[in-house]
């Protein structure tokens, strides 16, 4: 049997019976292979975005990606509902070559080095690629960038100023004839050193390795626009992760709601210790302990250390009794709250003991937060150092008991916010006057009265970088004072005023 209609001829000797529609299941099976195919394609734009860092893919792929998004409104300081941050339009150059860095240190060393390798890369016109960070030193935390820094932040952010890659395209590779040339640059050079030593190595290698990056970048004598990109990266484009953040606010929010709090950076760690060879105040099983631990290291270079005589020249950490003594010199009551921002105190509670017996609100964040919410950031020591670096920002006063890489950029940050207070210890005098007053030449309140008149001019208030030309490891550190970036909306010379500014030393 046949029939036909309209040109359409459909046998059905063999299949007798109705006959079944199928229109709808071959437009059906149709749509599901067109999805398929439509859904691959874009997959595999994303990955070829990501691999080679096709701007115009990026931008049709980052387009997709927004749209898709629910755009939820930030809300400030003040309860205030803002829009989220708009980003400056990327900046159009051809890249020189890639720069990678492996940033050595702790957190803060880290930091300051981002910020300064930003800097070269910008004025070389390089393409910055993610910095690693130091997995290997005393503190052996695993932590990449993605783990501390909100790393889509830092690319965007800084798009107007330099192009930043999470990796160096395969391309240039070593399988593709490429050779990455591994070195360290010179400690504290300005920009004639990099554009006339390491700009010429792009023509050779397209891609360098800075395998040091702590201090590689000079203080003072940089052009104003570059000073201003260091403090730009480090006070807008280094956010923390928003597990961080959020784990950081709280910290604050508990500790405003019980009143101003004190944070000590109590620097009386092993590490510190072993380090800088103070032992006093230790006993000789702990003081081997340390000299063990020193010579374990071999980049920590200086092995034998006379304790004492780096204590007098006000080279070592103040140890928590002496730290005890100075904030009741300074007039910090028994009441005051104090927050220690600090890893593991060497000796743990037994050298702590004094100092909670004059001032019992002592608190840390394993004292305030739950075992369940430090859980994530548990060895992973530059994550809790960022809990307490924010902590530190925030506090109504910030006393340092040592000068070293997070003592100086939490006074930076401080001095930026509008100069809150931050009592930097003279510790040579300081420790001048604990000795004098332990041994009965100097009463209590001689003690105390001497402490304050030390202090009076050491808060942080508004004044210049003191430069000492030849010897930039003894002047002060740009990130302590960046004095170029705190004069926006004044004259400098009005805020800083002559009587603090520092004269060129020789």
């Amino acid at each position: 049997m046949e029939v036909r209609s309209e040109g359409i001829q459909v046998r059905c000797d063999k299949f007798p019976g109705p006959v079944i529609p199928r229109t709808r299941l071959r437009i059906w099976f149709i749509r599901v292979c067109s999805s398929i195919v439509l859904w691959t394609c874009l997959v595999q734009l994303v990955t070829v975005s990501e691999l080679w860092h096709s701007h115009l893919i990026s931008g049709i792929t980052n387009g997709i990606y927004h749209i898709a998004q629910v755009q939820l409104p930030v809300e400030g300081d003040n309860g205030v509902a803002q829009s989220p941050p708009a980003f400056l339009p990327r900046r159009n150059y051809t890249s020189n070559g890639f720069l990678r860095v492996s940033c050595n240190g702790g957190l803060n060393q880290m930091r300051a080095a981002i910020c300064d390798m930003v800097t070269v890369a910008r004025f070389l016109n390089l393409t910055l690629v993610v910095p690693e960070l130091d997995k290997t030193s005393f503190w052996a935390d695993p932590s990449n960038f993605e783990d501390i820094f909100d790393v889509k932040h830092f690319i965007d952010s800084l798009r107007d100023e330099v192009r930043i890659v999470k990796r160096v395209p395969k391309k240039f590779s070593g399988k593709h004839g490429y050779s990455t040339l591994e070195m360290p640059p010179v400690s504290w050079s300005n920009e004639k050193y990099y554009l006339e030593q390491i700009l010429p190595l792009f023509g050779k290698h397209k891609v360098l390795h800075f395998n040091k990056t702590d201090s590689r970048l000079a203080n003072n004598g940089l052009p104003l626009d570059l000073q201003k990109l260091r403090c730009r990266v480090n006070y807008q484009a280094l956010k923390f992760t928003p597990q961080i953040e959020n784990l950081g606010h709280k910290l604050i929010q508990m500790l405003h709601e019980k009143g101003p709090f004190v944070a000590l950076h109590l620097r009386y760690e092993m590490d510190m210790l072993a380090f800088s060879g103070c032992t006093h105040g230790c006993t000789d099983k702990e003081a081997e302990e340390l000299k063990q631990l020193r010579y374990a290291f071999p980049w920590w270079k200086e092995k034998e250390i006379i304790s004492e005589e780096r204590r007098a020249q006000g080279l070592c950490p103040l140890t928590p009794e002496e730290a005890a003594l100075v904030l009741r010199a300074l007039g910090f009551g028994r009441e005051t709250q104090i927050y220690i921002a600090a890893g593991e105190i060497y000796g743990s509670e037994r050298r702590l003991a004094q100092l909670r017996s004059v001032y019992p609100r002592i608190v840390k964040k394993e004292t305030l937060l739950t075992w369940d919410e430090l859980r994530q950031f548990q060895n992973h020591s530059s994550q809790m150092a960022a809990l307490d670096f924010m902590v530190s920002v925030a506090s109504n006063t910030f006393v340092p008991t040592y000068d070293g890489n997070m003592a100086k950029l939490v006074e930076g940050h401080r001095r930026y916010s509008g100069f809150k207070k931050t009592i930097l210890l003279d510790r040579k005098k300081v420790v001048e006057l604990v000795d004098m007053h332990q041994n009965g030449t100097l009463s209590w309140i001689q003690f105390a009265d001497a402490v304050r008149v030390v202090h009076e001019r050491r808060i942080g208030q508004p004044t210049r970088r003191r430069v000492i030309l030849d010897k930039p490891k003894e002047e002060d550190y740009f990130y302590a004072n960046p004095h170029e970036c705190l004069c926006e909306q004044t004259n400098c010379d009005d805020l800083l005023g002559p009587h603090n500014s520092s004269k060129v030393s020789s």
